[in-house]
C-alpha cells in the first residue's frame, strides 16, 4: 500500500486537475497536485529509510500485462534502494517544484493544465524508476518524453516554445530507437525482459555472436550499446545534447523539474539499473568514460559564455551528467548515483533562484541586463550562493567538512584518478583530465552569474528596477528546504553512499566497491580513504553477507584503500578556487562586468568566444547534415510523391475523370418525356440496324 500510493498519487492529481480543472476551479486543481505530491514525498522518505537503512527490499505486483509467447511482463513495483534513491529525489524536487508554480505561475490563465502535467511528468518517471522489466521502463521512459513536450511547449503561442519541444521531441526519439532495438536484443539473447531474469543470465552465460548491419557484435556489447543510447538522448549527453538549453523555453518550474529530478537523470539511472549489462562490456563502459568526459568538458565551455541565465545553467546541467556517465563508464556507480542526489538540490535550488530573479526582473533574463539586484532580493542572493557553493564543490579535503557538491563531485574525480592504474587507463585519464578542467570551468561560470546578476551596476531598464522585488513566501519556501540540502546532504549522506554503510545500504542494488576491469582496486573504498572516511573491501560485487556486517573488517583500513597523492586530493579545491579567483578578476576587478558586457552588446568578441558563444557550431552542423537534406526529401516526397503522383492519379486523376464523366453523362438527364422517347427511338433504329447488317 505505501509503495501503490506513492506511485499513483501523482496519476490522480494529473487525472483530477487534467480532467475536471475547468470544473473545480485553478485552486482546487493546484491544491489536490500539490497535496498528492507532498504526500508522495513523504512517503517516498519513509520508503529510504524502510529499504535503504532497513534493508526491506521487495517487489510489489500489481497485475497482468504482457503474456505472449515467451515474452512475459508483469506490472510490477521493483523497490530497492536505488529506487528508493530515486523516489525521494523525483518526488521531493516534484513537491517543492509544485509549491514554488503557486506563485510563480500565479497570473498563468491555464494553471491547471500546467499543474496537471507537472504531476503526469512525476509519475511517468516514477513508473520508469520502480519497473522491473524493461517494457515497463520503456513505457516510462516514453511518457517522460511526452510530458517534457507538452511541458517545454507549455506556452505554446511562443513560436520558439513550440520549436524547442518539437527538438527535444525529436531527438529523444533518435535516442529512444536504440533503446527499443537494445531490449529488443536483450529479448533476442535471454528470452526474457525481466530485470533479474536478464542479469541472472548475463552472469551465467557467455556473449554470442549477433550479426547487425552486416557485421557481427558480441551480444552483451550490442545489448550495451544500444541501451547507452537511449541514456545518451535521455540525458542530453554529447551528439544528442541540442535538446536541452533550447527547452529554457518552458516555464522555470519545468525547467528545475526537468534537470534535476526526471527527464535527465533518467539515463543515469537506467545504466546503474543495468550495471550487470554494462560491467560485462567494457568496449562500452570505456566508451561511456569518454562520452561522459567530452559532454562535462564540452558544456562548461559553453556555458562560459551563455548570457541567458537559465541557459547558464542548463548547461551547467549537461556538464555534471557527464560527470556522473564517466564514473559509470569507470565502475563507480554509487559514485554516480550520489552525485545525482545532491545533484538534485543544488541544481534544483539554482533554477528556482533563477526563477526568483526573473519573476523579481518582469521576466528579464539576460544577465547583461542585470547587475546590483541583491540589494533588492536579498535571500534570492543568499541562496543562490549556497547553491554556487555546492555545485562548485566547495570544502575541505580530507575533512568531512563542505558543501553537497564537494562530497559526491571529488569522489568521482578521485575515482577516475585511481582508474588510471587499471585496465581502463586511456578513458580514465581523459576523465580525470575533463573531470578537473571542468570543475575549474564550473566555478568561473557559476560565480560569473553570481556577479553579472547581482554585483555591479544595474545595467536593465530603470523602471524594471523600480518594482524588483523578493518572491513571495509559496516561492521561498522551497527555496529554504532545497538550501538545506544543497549545504548538508553531502555531509549527512556520505556514509550511507560511500563510506562505512555503503555495503549494508545499497545491499544488491548496486555494487558498492566495484572493481573496473582489470584493476583490483576498488573505486568507491579508494575514494573513502580520499575523504578521510574509513571502511572496509567486499567481495568486489556488492555482496552485504562477508562477515554478517556488510564489509570486511578483518583489515583495520580496509584491503580496498588507495593511497592517493596529495596533488590529486587538493586538485579539485585548487581548480574551483582557480575559477573563483578568474571570474572575480574577470568580472569585478576595476568594474570588468561592464567593460566585458558592453563589448558583448556590439558584438565584439575574438574567434574562441564565438565558437562558444554558438556551442561549438554543433546546432549549425547538424542542420546542414540532416535537417536540410531530410527537408528537401521531405519537399520532393510531398511535391513529387504526395501531389503529382498520389493527388496526380488519385484526386486530380481517375477520381477527376470519373467525376468529369459523371457530369457529362448527368446532362442526358433532362426529364423531358420527348427527349427520352428520341434516345429510345434511336436506341430501337440502332439495334433494329445491327440485326440486319448481321442476319445479312
Amino acid at each position: 500500500m505505501l509503495y501503490s500510493t506513492l506511485v499513483f498519487a501523482p496519476l490522480l492529481g494529473a487525472l483530477i486537475a487534467g480532467l475536471f480543472g475547468r470544473r473545480i476551479g485553478d485552486h482546487a486543481a493546484q491544491s489536490v497536485t500539490t497535496g498528492l505530491l507532498i504526500l508522495s514525498a513523504i512517503l517516498s522518505w519513509v520508503a529510504l529509510f524502510k529499504v535503504g537503512f532497513g534493508h526491506t527490499a521487495t517487489d510489489v505486483h500489481l497485475m497482468r500485462w504482457f503474456d505472449v509467447g515467451d515474452m512475459q511482463a508483469n506490472w510490477s513495483l521493483k523497490i530497492d534502494t536505488l529506487t528508493a534513491v530515486m523516489l525521494v529525489v523525483i518526488n521531493s524536487v516534484s513537491a517543492l517544484v509544485h509549491l514554488y508554480s503557486w506563485g510563480y505561475m500565479s497570473h498563468d490563465d491555464s494553471k491547471a493544465r500546467f499543474f496537471a502535467y507537472l504531476s503526469l511528468f512525476t509519475f511517468a518517471m516514477l513508473m520508469l524508476v520502480t519497473a522491473d522489466n524493461f517494457i515497463q521502463m520503456f513505457f516510462g521512459w516514453e511518457g517522460v518524453g511526452l510530458a517534457s513536450y507538452l511541458l517545454i511547449g507549455f506556452w505554446y503561442k511562443k513560436p520558439t516554445a513550440n520549436a524547442a519541444a518539437i527538438k527535444a521531441f525529436v531527438t529523444n526519439r533518435v535516442g529512444d530507437v536504440g533503446l527499443a532495438l537494445g531490449v529488443m536484443t536483450i529479448f533476442l539473447v535471454t528470452g526474457s525482459v525481466k530485470f533479474d531474469q536478464v542479469f541472472d543470465y548475463i552472469a551465467h552465460h557467455d556473449a554470442v555472436a549477433l550479426p547487425f548491419l552486416g557485421m557481427e557484435f558480441n551480444s552483451i556489447e550490442l545489448m550495451a550499446g544500444l541501451l547507452f543510447i537511449g541514456a545518451m538522448g535521455k540525458s542530453a549527453q554529447f551528439f544528442l545534447h541540442v535538446w536541452l538549453p533550447d527547452a529554457m523555453e518552458g516555464p522555470t518550474p519545468v525547467s528545475a523539474l526537468i534537470h534535476a529530478a526526471t527527464m535527465v537523470t533518467a539515463g543515469v539511472f537506467m545504466v546503474c539499473r543495468c550495471f550487470p549489462i554494462f560491467e560485462s562490456a567494457p568496449v562500452v563502459s570505456g566508451f561511456i568514460a569518454i562520452i561522459g568526459a567530452a559532454t562535462a568538458f564540452f558544456a562548461a565551455t559553453v556555458a562560459l559564455v551563455q548570457n541567458d541565465i537559465k541557459r547558464v545553467i542548463a548547461y551547467s546541467t549537461c556538464s555534471q551528467l557527464g560527470y556522473m556517465f564517466f564514473a559509470c563508464g569507470l565502475g563507480l556507480y554509487n559514485a554516480a548515483m550520489f552525485h545525482l542526489f545532491t545533484h538534485a538540490f543544488f541544481k534544483a535550488l539554482l533554477f528556482l533562484c533563477a526563477g526568483s530573479v526573473i519573476h523579481a526582473l518582469h521576466h528579464e533574463q539576460d544577465m547583461r541586463k542585470m547587475g546590483g539586484t541583491y540589494k533588492f532580493i536579498p535571500l534570492t542572493y543568499i541562496f543562490m550562493i549556497i547553491g554556487t557553493l555546492a555545485i562548485t564543490g566547495v570544502g575541505i579535503p580530507g575533512t568531512k567538512i563542505g558543501f553537497a557538491g564537494f562530497f559526491s563531485k571529488d569522489v568521482i574525480i578521485e575515482g577516475a584518478y585511481a582508474a588510471t592504474n587499471g585496465g581502463l587507463y586511456a578513458p580514465a585519464t581523459i576523465a580525470f583530465a575533463a573531470g578537473l578542467i571542468a570543475a575549474l570551468m564550473t566555478s568561473f561560470y557559476s560565480w560569473r552569474l553570481i556577479f553579472l546578476t547581482f554585483h555591479g551596476e544595474y545595467r536593465g531598464e530603470p523602471e524594471t528596477l523600480k518594482h524588483a522585488h523578493e518572491a513571495p513566501p509559496v516561492m521561498m519556501i522551497p527555496l529554504v528546504l532545497l538550501a538545506a540540502g544543497a549545504a548538508f546532504a553531502g555531509m549527512i549522506f556520505y556514509k550511507y553512499f560511500m563510506g562505512d554503510y555503503a555495503a549494508g545500504f545499497w545491499a544488491q542494488a548496486l555494487p558498492v566497491d566495484n572493481a573496473y576491469s582489470g584493476t583490483g582496486v576498488a573505486p568507491g573504498l579508494a575514494a573513502e580513504a580520499a575523504h578521510g572516511v574509513d571502511a572496509g573491501h567486499g567481495d568486489g560485487h556488492g555482496d552485504t553477507h562477508g562477515d554478517g556486517h556488510g564489509a570486511d573488517h578483518g583489515d583495520e583500513h580496509g584491503g580496498g584503500h588507495h593511497e592517493f597523492p596529495t596533488w590529486v586530493l587538493w586538485s579539485p579545491f585548487f581548480a574551483m578556487l582557480i575559477g573563483l579567483i578568474g571570474a572575480w578578476f574577470t568580472y569585478m576587478f576595476k568594474n570588468g562586468a561592464a567593460k566585458r558586457v558592453a563589448a558583448s552588446m556590439r558584438g565584439e568578441g575574438g574567434l574562441l568566444y564565438k565558437f562558444l558563444l554558438n556551442k561549438w557550431y554543433v546546432d549549425e552542423l547538424y542542420d546542414f547534415l540532416f535537417v536540410k537534406p531530410l527537408k528537401k526529401v521531405g519537399d520532393f516526397l510531398w511535391k513529387t510523391g504526395d501531389q503529382k503522383l498520389i493527388d496526380g492519379l488519385g484526386p486530380n486523376g481517375f477520381a477527376a475523370f470519373a467525376n468529369g464523366a459523371a457530369k457529362r453523362v448527368s446532362k442526358v438527364q433532362s426529364g423531358y418525356l420527348f427527349h427520352y422517347a428520341l434516345v429510345m427511338l434511336s436506341g430501337v433504329a440502332v439495334i433494329v440496324f445491327l440485326a440486319i447488317n448481321a442476319g445479312g
